[in-house]
């Protein structure tokens, strides 16, 4: 019982380290090109932001007080958990497709949809991103897995389920600047989740493969698809 005790104390400790200190100090200096980082400079300079299917814990909560932020989601539990950490000024409960009612073209800077467009069918998902395109004034920002990655329910959440893939050569092909984000494709399963044990040490190898992955978003994990308006 003794030597149980002592490894958790001690995991939980390195735990507690990672995440109060070098995971702030990676953010800080940019050490890492991480998915906060790169979100974060893909938005730019915009001023108001739609985060189209928002979920609990939006990736913009780094930086939302920077910017007038509205969220979006069709399930109500993960609206009330965001509403906690006061990521959004506003929320709306309503299906993601329903924004083209309830949002005027161009009446929003930037247009988000991270980790979204996955848990919709194809013709769907298309018809999401010409909403959003449409809503948009300036940019329009898709983070989803390279390709299609098998989900089930979790949280007891229906919404997460998985029904669609979504490519680099596809997204490239619709006008938008692809990164590769998360590192390299096989070290992560579903909810981007390390395969291999121990995680701490994976998760450093993942970290460490972003660098190589990032212009290569082909042999990345996710792809954070940016595309500008007026720009081809």
């Amino acid at each position: 019982m003794g030597e149980v005790s002592s490894h958790m104390v001690i995991k939980n400790l390195l735990k507690k380290i990672y995440y109060s200190n070098y995971v702030k100090i990676c953010y800080y200096l940019k050490i890492f090109p991480n998915y906060s980082i790169e979100l974060e400079n893909a938005v730019g300079k915009c001023k108001s932001l739609l985060d189209v299917g928002c979920g609990n814990d939006s990736p913009i909560k780094s930086f939302s007080q920077k910017m007038y932020c509205v969220g979006v989601d069709a399930y109500g539990p993960s609206i009330e958990k965001s509403k906690n950490f006061k990521i959004h000024n506003k929320y709306y409960k309503i299906f993601v497709l329903d924004i083209g009612e309830k949002f005027k073209p161009n009446s929003f800077d930037c247009v988000l949809a991270s980790d979204l467009i996955e848990h919709l069918t194809k013709e769907e998902g298309i018809k999401l991103i010409e909403m959003m395109e449409k809503i948009a004034k300036n940019k329009v920002i898709i983070m989803t897995p390279n390709g299609f990655l098998p989900q089930g329910i979790y949280y007891n959440n229906p919404w997460q389920v998985h029904k669609s893939g979504w490519t680099v050569k596809e997204m490239k092909k619709r006008g938008y600047k692809v990164i590769g984000i998360n590192g390299w494709k096989p070290l992560r399963g579903e909810c981007a989740r390390l395969r291999f044990w121990p995680k701490y040490f994976w998760l450093r190898i993942s970290e460490i493969t972003q660098f190589f992955v990032r212009n290569k978003p082909e042999k990345a994990f996710q792809i954070l698809c940016v595309k500008t308006k007026g720009r081809s």
